[in-house]
């Protein structure tokens, strides 16, 4: 059954072929998870190429919001539009995110208050757009209703600025100086493909019934466990970081709780050189 503002289920041997790509793209991030061997902090930017980050994460909001009215306007314009189903999900999505933004604000006590504060919005802006590039993926072909005369012209108004939206959101992630990528961010984030994969099998059903709703719910969080992963990686990392070569570190330092290098991105520090 569809609903206005939903998307078709999969079927046949479309189930399966969702669930194994899903397969895949989990067994890679094992792969690399297993393959990691201590937590790696992402290239930092330069304040020019932070400032551009941010200036193109306000352009893809802008272009999102035209392309949302020009998406309504033809549903309205071919009275296709109806009143949306209920959402269960959002205000899981709510608390989950202030939830991620409170702890990286308190835990992040070795960094300045404006630092902190960046990050911990960053965090929670991040978090759902982890979970909501691969879920529009797999949906974007298959939501109803479709609207005529084309299609796929207006799914593209739609998803093609939601998808500038979610990749240069989860940039911003490169701005704070907390953030490291962790086995165990990358084990949480296999581990929501994983229930994507599941949940492909039974169709990728919209949540209105209890099983979707649950696989809907429960990768949502794995998504926000794997932004929080990625500034408290100490939270969770109970071994000690592997000495690479050129580290000046000490050997029984957990690398989460290692200085982190100057920064010269859009946080820059004046006492800090570069």
């Amino acid at each position: 059954m569809t609903h206005y503002g939903t998307w078709l289920t999969y079927s046949g041997n479309g189930r399966l072929a969702l669930a194994i790509i899903l397969l895949v793209a989990a067994g890679a991030l094992a792969y690399a998870a297993a393959r990691l061997r201590r937590p790696l902090k992402p290239p930092t930017p330069g304040r020019v190429v932070s400032v551009l980050i941010v200036l193109a994460w306000a352009v893809a909001l802008g272009t999102f919001a035209v392309g949302l009215s020009v998406y309504i306007h033809q549903l309205i314009h071919d009275q296709l539009a109806k009143a949306p189903p209920s959402d269960p999900i959002t205000p899981v999505s709510i608390a989950a995110a202030f939830a991620v933004f409170l702890v990286v604000l308190i835990v992040g006590a070795a960094e300045r208050p404006a630092v902190r504060l960046a990050s911990a919005v960053i965090a929670a802006m991040a978090a759902p757009m982890i979970f909501e590039l691969p879920f529009d993926l797999i949906v974007m072909a298959r939501t109803y209703p479709a609207i005529p005369p084309d299609p796929a012209l207006y799914r593209a108004w739609f998803f093609g600025p939601l998808f500038l939206v979610e990749l240069t959101t989860m940039s911003l992630l490169t701005l704070s100086p907390m953030v490291r990528v962790s086995r165990v961010s990358l084990y949480s984030f296999a581990l929501m493909f994983v229930v994507f994969a599941i949940w492909g099998l039974s169709g990728f059903g919209y949540p209105s019934a209890p099983l979707p709703l649950t696989f809907n719910v429960v990768s949502k969080l794995l998504a926000f466990a794997t932004a929080l992963s990625l500034f408290v990686p100490h939270w969770f990392e109970s071994g000690r970081a592997l000495p690479q070569s050129g580290d000046s570190v000490p050997k029984a330092l957990p690398e989460s709780l290692a200085p982190a290098r100057s920064w010269s991105g859009l946080f820059h520090d004046a006492d800090t050189p570069g």
